[in-house]
């Protein structure tokens, strides 16, 4: 008689993925994670495995952990700003307003402050909503320290995370004007879409022209981004909105080829933080297979 019985790893695949996306903020990193755990389920015996989620878990959340710890050398000699991977993710998650504050760009780049302990006790407690038993199982530690590691992270995160408005229809009618002011040239209309005191990074990784450093102000940033449309390479450009990462952005593409994204945040009709992924070793997370929701 045939097993028909749902294999744990593919039942749980998304899950995982997410788990590893929101602990590493990379794609690649996040499938490399999962091919790891893949083979370290297949050798491993699943009659003694009493709860398959739970250790699948428990092996995404390490190997990730070990993962982030090795990176973070690497990222401290990375050219230009460091930002996560951008992810096509499904158009209901930018009217789910949990889903696209766990995944955006904004709350990533975030965690990326956090030590990869914090990160993991976050992503797991706050997001995904395990115990800080169930935690401390998952880490080996024990749980008096998970919950202060919980405690601690939850105020470090609450204390940088930007507040902007999450009103999709709102959003919407943003982004077409920033990219009908962005296509026509007008300074001005570029603007009067920005905040006074935006800022823009932007993550080229070595790999393309991109600014070193984070960019200041309604003026700067519009003049750059202008400047950047005007070179003759950026001829070829077109720029749609997209679901990236839980919210509507801006995906720019030539001949069909994803070249870069940008993701931002809104407030009071304006765009305040703006992050350009133009790092093509980064964009190969645009495709909806990969929703980490």
């Amino acid at each position: 008689m045939t097993d028909t019985t749902p294999d744990p790893y593919l039942e749980h695949r998304r899950l995982l993925f997410a788990t590893a996306y929101r602990m590493l903020g990379s794609v690649a990193d996040a499938e490399d994670v999962l091919q790891d755990a893949w083979l370290a389920w297949n050798a491993t015996d699943r009659a003694t495995v009493r709860n398959p989620r739970a250790y699948l878990v428990r092996a995404v959340t390490n190997l990730s952990l070990n993962r982030l710890t090795s990176s973070q050398a690497t990222r401290e000699k990375y050219v230009g700003p460091w930002l996560p991977e951008p992810l096509l993710t499904s158009p209901d998650a930018a009217v789910d307003t949990e889903v696209a504050e766990t995944v955006s760009t904004a709350m990533l780049v975030v965690l990326e402050t956090l030590s990869p302990v914090e990160r993991a006790v976050f992503v797991l407690r706050e997001v995904f909503g395990y115990s800080h038993g169930e935690i401390a199982d998952v880490l080996d530690r024990p749980e008096p320290a998970v919950r202060q590691i919980a405690h601690r992270a939850r105020e470090h995160v609450q204390a940088r995370r930007p507040r902007f408005d999450a009103d999709p229809a709102e959003r919407e009618k943003v982004t077409a004007r920033f990219i009908a002011a962005c296509a026509g040239g007008d300074l001005n209309a570029v603007m009067e879409l920005l905040a006074p005191d935006v800022t823009a990074w932007t993550d080229g990784g070595g790999k393309v022209t991109a600014a070193r450093r984070p960019l200041h102000g309604d003026s700067q940033v519009a003049r750059w981004i202008l400047g950047v449309l005007a070179k003759p390479e950026s001829s070829g450009i077109v720029p749609e909105p997209a679901v990236i990462n839980g919210e509507l952005g801006i995906l720019c593409t030539v001949d069909g080829a994803p070249v870069a994204v940008l993701t931002y945040g809104i407030a009071d009709g304006r765009l305040h933080d703006l992050w350009f992924q133009v790092n093509p070793d980064k964009l190969h997370g645009l495709r909806a297979d990969n929703d980490p929701a």
